[in-house]
């Protein structure tokens, strides 16, 4: 279905389910008020189902992939909540044991649970990671088992930005011999057919939309190195984080903080395997799982950001940001605009992406007036 918004020439493609034409007028508005050209997709499940099904913007369609940034993360530690869940790995067993160099300079207490806290405190390296290293999960992780924590682990937290999920990479696969870009591709992308890749093949490159920058010079980030801001996103070698999936290197490793290219079919139908059946198969997650993981273990001034931030277990939880979405909510936000998340309560999950970083917190408020438009629909429809 094709709709054309009077009031701002904005096309929208796709479908919705009776009962969510909200959602559609809401998305014609956000795509609307973009000041240049963007591909926007917008995707919904509630209990398996697919119900909204949107997107817009030049050469896009509802197969088109872009790089999604930190919404990687959330496919990573499904990953590895799904090997708690199976009992190969240990929430409170320490990193070191499962990866003995790790245990170097300090951090041979630091558990698992800790790290998917963002509160082990190993943001980067010294010298800061150059674009070409951050690209590779498993040059990160064997540079980081010999650094020194920034904060004694366990008093605080700050977001392991780009650096997560080599660290708990390394974790599974020094504890199962295969990567976790394998197992993200063999138990969930490939069987709940998902387009949502860590590792994108190259036959696929062809769907693959380059991610653009915003519209005006973004403001000076400070610079001054050695901070810990600067560890953490290598500010001084990738001042502008756009390029970082626009590189086929980037793409191909799979790269699992940052570097995931999806649609938002894809990340909306992976978490709507997590809460529940999807095309005849099981839910990927006990309710249990799902609420060890889920729940909040960091909350406060984040000491990288110096923001207040919230973490669960790998995931970021959003009762505050959006409040509608009550306590029970978790997924991840990308650096570009690009929200995911599953809320078990209401039953849906949710993903919007887009190719053009949003200017300032414009992309907080188009997630705003679209979740709010999903959970009161989702509340009018309900049997």
């Amino acid at each position: 279905m094709l709709t054309n918004d009077r009031a701002t020439g904005t096309t929208v493609h796709g479908d919705v389910r009776a009962g969510f034409e909200g959602v559609r007028e809401a998305f014609a508005q956000v795509v609307g008020a973009q000041p240049q050209p963007t591909g926007q997709q917008l995707a919904v499940y509630r209990n398996g189902e697919r119900l909204v099904d949107l997107w817009a913007g030049p050469g896009v369609d509802g197969d088109t992939l872009t790089g999604v940034f930190s919404v990687s993360k959330g496919a990573a530690h499904l990953v590895v909540a799904m090997l708690v869940q199976d009992g190969v790995l240990d929430l409170d067993r320490a990193v070191a044991a499962y990866w003995p160099e790790f245990g170097q300079a300090g951090k041979e207490r630091i558990t698992l649970r800790q790290l998917l806290a963002h509160q082990a405190g190993v943001i980067g390296v010294d010298e800061v990671f150059t674009v070409e290293e951050l690209a590779d999960d498993r040059l990160m992780a064997e540079r980081l088992a010999a650094q020194a924590p920034y904060w004694e682990p366990g008093t605080a937290f700050g977001y392991h930005g780009l650096v997560i999920a080599a660290l708990t990479g390394e974790v599974v696969r020094r504890a199962t011999g295969r990567t976790l870009q394998d197992w993200w591709e063999g138990r969930v992308r490939r069987p709940y057919g998902v387009d949502f890749y860590l590792g994108l093949p190259e036959e696929l490159e062809p769907r693959y939309l380059p991610v653009e920058p915003a519209v005006t010079e973004p403001a000076a980030v400070p610079q001054d190195a050695g901070t810990l801001l600067d560890i953490a996103f290598s500010i001084r070698h990738l001042p502008d984080l756009s390029v970082f999936p626009n590189s086929r290197r980037t793409r191909a490793l799979g790269q699992a903080s940052a570097g995931g290219v999806a649609s938002a079919r894809g990340v909306a139908g992976a978490y709507a395997a997590v809460i529940g059946a999807l095309d005849d198969r099981p839910a990927l997650l006990t309710p249990e799982t799902t609420e060890t993981f889920s729940r909040t273990h960091s909350e406060g001034i984040d000491r990288v950001g110096g923001a207040e931030s919230r973490f669960a277990l790998g995931f970021q939880v959003f009762d505050q940001r959006y409040p509608v979405l009550g306590p029970d909510a978790f997924g991840h936000g990308g650096a570009a605009g690009a929200l995911a998340f599953a809320s078990p309560r209401l039953g849906i999950a949710y993903a919007y992406v887009r190719n053009r970083f949003a200017l300032g917190d414009s992309a907080d408020k188009e997630n705003t007036l679209l979740i709010e438009e999903v959970v009161g629909s989702v509340a009018r429809t309900r049997p």
